[in-house]
């Protein structure tokens, strides 16, 4: 199926003005060549709606020159400029749709010496440019652009005068330029999300046809926001005769002994020259560890040079919880007549090696990252954009996401097709934090066209990422998509679409994908980055990316919450060779949901909670309340409903993070969905849109730790097995005690053993009528890791859901005193207390611990920073638990 024509992305070899050649003449030769310079042009910028657009007449102050902003969005900017209102708050989302609807166009000025006019090269780059993109120079159409995660560039110099020049870029709304075309198909292919707002037809969504950020077209957890803008740097970059395209620092070969390395550069060249090529490497500590100097001689055209450098005895990169993220920096300098430095650059490397080990084993074909000749079993969580608008993410908002991971014991994180390739300081901080990376390309799982315009747009979009991302060793894995091929097997809207059409359409559809995935995209990462797996599709089990199993590849689990809506239990049934997806939702906390539904009454239908619910059109509230009552009943207030919501949500998720865990070696991984998310939501992340974590969130800090005791209990039977992620034997003691809720001991038993290294060891099964006897509803186990005398990891056991069990109404006291930087409360109890959470109502603090079991004779002492006085977190402190909770009706 066709696909539309994209536009011309450069005129390349332009016919060059009478003035133009004559100042070819006066252009120095390489060998008196000066560097590259790049000069932003991020000033003076504005904005206003296309000269007759059809939203003018609803929106006329738009159609008057505005500030811009770039790097921005059209939308932000109508933000700041007062014509738009917050699509995050109330019920706004609507009122913002028009925006995405209409076509705006950019403008500029800016100066140019007869310096810079000079230079034999300049050339003008759009980092990024979001979607649909003419650009102009001094009225000349220098460009076309139509993809947002390509970068856009054109010789400028013949269209360039001394003096003042005026930049224009004209953007198309993506949805109004493919419709038309679209409309005039035989079909649409399938894609994800209908727009809730009438400006797509149903099941003909124009998303597929574009290389955009899939999300903004909206999700399942994400508001319907269709930026346009440009969105990346713009620069005018002037060289002479030579110019460095790329600086790359392969791998072939790493162990404990020596680092092969070759740096790789790509170089243009006007003339034949001969240039001095220096490369110096500094290791961790900072200190010289190589050094190499050599000649190049460049005849006129395109090189590649490549120069070995070996390293003995590395210090290796290694992963969060298995060694330090030492990083390497290779400075390179290339210099030229007289010894003028005509390139200069340091690219900071992790010396590492990585292999995605897929060995055939009793249970089917294995799926484990080995990062160092070490099998790592992956922990972590999906990430999805970390804004509705990629321009307004601050890199502290993406440091503490991500330190956030890295403090509950993640080493993993896949970056998600569905949204945008992220900028080079989110992969340098996983470097730093050893949070290794899953990648992959922007497809988030709508069908794909095969038109051979598409799949170059594709292959050349590829490239640029791959060689952008390559040198950062915290990137792991390349995957070709999200659920594309695998819902054209599965997913109910894909079988309807496929009776409709005839076998050979089929055909040719799966054969576009499979060359797409499985020959292009590998094709890529194969010739850019070889030392870095591929993996065609996620779920699948490799090959062409359509087949999923469960006992071969990576799987995706949604029968909880999803498909038949299974309780969290059903977890334990499955036991896949890599969990790449699975969640629970939960409501964010209550101070997140009044910030965008205000202060007025709330209950799970309400329309502003519905509207900031993306799942099944808003009815996913009714969906997590199923849940909420499955579990622990009717909540006794709206309140008491969010705090039970993510009590569920982290105990279910916990149920399947250990039963994975416990299941090592048959399962090497466990990412659940998701991190975070992309607006206030309610949905399925640990960490809410304003950075406060759920309590999912502490749970993970607990279910991911180095050293665990699972206690799973399945069919009345609880299985005890230790988790040892060290990489040596860990001398330890596990107990496992059965208490009453007014903590009586009943039994108690404890053992010392040798926990074996990188192993799951299965230590004891048991009865419920052995630990609970005769009374099941008033009663729990206990079982305690500890090392060296200090407990480590701590699972308890319950015999039914905690509707059903006779918790009591515990009191729980606090005592403060001041601590360091802020303060230490003490918490105890008179019974026990299940999934106590700590709030502080309006204001802001940090506390160490949260969601978490209070048992009688056992005090916790948690750190709690703020700004505010002990007085006043005294008195906003609220601590709930689940008996509290779950007492519909209570005061």
């Amino acid at each position: 199926m066709p696909a539309p024509v994209p536009p011309t992305r450069t005129r390349t070899r332009p016919r060059l003005p009478p003035i133009a050649c004559a100042l070819l003449l006066l252009v120095p030769m390489l060998a008196t060549a000066a560097p590259l310079v790049s000069r932003k042009l991020d000033s003076g910028w504005q904005l206003r709606l296309a000269p007759g657009d059809v939203h003018a007449a609803d929106h006329p102050q738009a159609t008057r020159w505005l500030a811009a902003t770039v790097p921005g969005t059209v939308q932000t900017d109508l933000l700041a400029a007062g014509l738009a209102v917050d699509p995050f708050l109330g019920e706004n989302e609507k009122a913002i749709q028009w925006v995405g609807l209409s076509d705006w166009v950019y403008r500029t000025t800016f100066t140019v010496d007869t310096a810079t006019l000079a230079r034999r090269h300049v050339e003008l780059v759009f980092d990024g440019l979001d979607t649909f993109a003419e650009v102009y120079l001094n009225g000349h159409r220098l460009l076309d652009a139509d993809n947002m995660f390509r970068r856009w560039a054109a010789p400028a110099k013949p269209w360039l005068r001394a003096g003042a020049n005026t930049l224009q870029v004209r953007l198309y709304s993506p949805v109004r330029r493919l419709q038309p075309w679209l409309a005039r198909q035989p079909y649409a292919l399938p894609g994800e999300f209908d727009s809730a707002f009438g400006d797509e037809p149903k099941g003909r969504q124009s998303a597929n046809y574009v290389r955009k950020a899939a999300y903004q077209y909206g999700w399942d957890w994400g508001p319907r926001i269709v930026t346009e803008g440009i969105w990346q740097d713009v620069h005018l970059d002037s060289w002479d005769g030579l110019r460095v395209t790329g600086l790359h620092v392969a791998q072939p070969h790493v162990d404990a002994q020596r680092a092969q390395t070759q740096v790789q550069l790509a170089i243009d060249a006007d003339d034949t020259a001969t240039l001095q090529l220096e490369i110096d490497v500094l290791g961790p500590d900072g200190k010289p560890v190589a050094h190499r100097t050599q000649p190049v001689t460049l005849a006129a055209g395109s090189h590649r040079v490549e120069v070995p450098l070996a390293i003995d005895h590395p210090r290796r990169w290694y992963p969060a919880g298995y060694g330090a993220q030492d990083m390497y920096a290779y400075h390179v300098q290339l210099r030229g007549k007289d010894d003028a430095v005509l390139y200069e650059a340091t690219r900071e490397v992790g010396l590492r090696s990585v292999e995605l080990r897929r060995d055939q084993d009793r249970w089917g074909r294995g799926f484990a990252f080995v990062v160092n000749g070490i099998p790592v079993f992956a922990k972590g969580a999906n990430l999805i954009p970390f804004d509705s608008f990629p321009t307004r993410v601050t890199e502290a908002q993406m440091r503490n996401a991500l330190t956030s991971a890295r403090d509950a014991n993640m080493n993993m994180l896949r970056v998600w097709g569905g949204g945008y390739y992220l900028p080079d300081s989110f992969y340098a901080e996983t470097d730093r934090l050893g949070l290794l990376v899953w990648q992959d390309f922007m497809f988030g799982g709508a069908i794909p066209p095969d038109d051979p315009a598409f799949v170059a747009n594709v292959r050349a979009e590829a490239i640029e990422q791959v060689e952008r991302l390559r040198d950062h060793p915290s990137l792991v894995l390349w995957c070709g998509n999200n659920e594309v091929q695998s819902s054209w097997l599965s997913w109910d809207d894909r079988k309807a679409f496929r009776k409709s059409i005839t076998p050979a359409q089929d055909a040719r559809i799966q054969q576009g994908m499979r060359m797409l995935f499985g020959d292009v995209l590998r094709q890529v990462v194969a010739r850019h980055d070889p030392e870095v797996p591929y993996w065609p599709s996620s779920p699948s089990t490799g090959g062409d990316g359509f087949a999923t199993s469960l006992d071969d590849g990576d799987y995706h689990y949604w029968e909880v919450w999803s498909g038949e809506a299974k309780p969290a239990r059903a977890y334990l049934d499955v036991t896949p060779r890599f969990q790449s997806e699975y969640g629970l939702q939960s409501f964010p906390s209550m101070r997140t949901i009044r910030a965008f539904a205000g202060a007025g009454a709330l209950e799970e239908d309400s329309p502003v909670l519905r509207a900031h619910q993306k799942y099944d059109g808003g009815n996913g509230n009714a969906r997590l309340a199923m849940y909420v009552e499955r579990e622990y009943g009717q909540p006794k207030d709206f309140p008491a409903l969010v705090y039970l919501s993510q009590a569920m949500q982290a105990e279910g998720i916990e149920l399947a993070a250990e039963h994975l865990r416990a299941s090592r070696p048959r399962s090497m991984g466990s990412l659940y969905w998701q991190l975070n998310d992309v607006w206030p939501a309610i949905s399925w992340s640990s960490i809410d849109y304003h950075g406060r974590w759920k309590a999912l969130q502490y749970h993970a800090r607990r279910f991911y730790a180095p050293l665990l005791a699972t206690a799973l209990r399945e069919h009345g039977t609880t299985q005890v097995t230790l988790v040892s992620d060290r990489t040596s034997p860990v001398r330890a003691r596990w107990r496992l005690r059965v208490l009453d809720f007014a903590g009586r001991l009943i039994s108690e038993q404890a053992h010392d053993l040798t926990l074996a290294p990188l192993a799951a060891t299965p230590v004891g099964s048991f009865t419920d009528a052995q630990l609970a006897g005769t009374k099941p509803r008033a009663r729990f186990a206990v079982v305690d890791l500890l090392v060296d005398g200090h407990g480590v990891s701590r699972s308890l056991v319950f015999f039914d859901a905690p509707k059903a069990l006779a918790l009591p109404l515990p009191h729980i006291r606090t005592h403060w005193a001041p601590s360091g930087d802020g303060y230490t409360v003490t918490l105890d109890t008179d019974m026990l207390a299940r999934a106590v959470w700590l709030s502080f109502g309006q204001l802001d603090a940090q506390v160490s611990d949260n969601a978490f079991d209070l048992l009688p004779g056992e005090p916790v002492s948690l750190h709690v920073r703020s700004d505010a006085a002990l007085d006043a977190l005294r008195s906003a402190l609220r601590v709930r638990n689940l008996a509290d909770a779950m007492r519909k009706g209570a005061p």
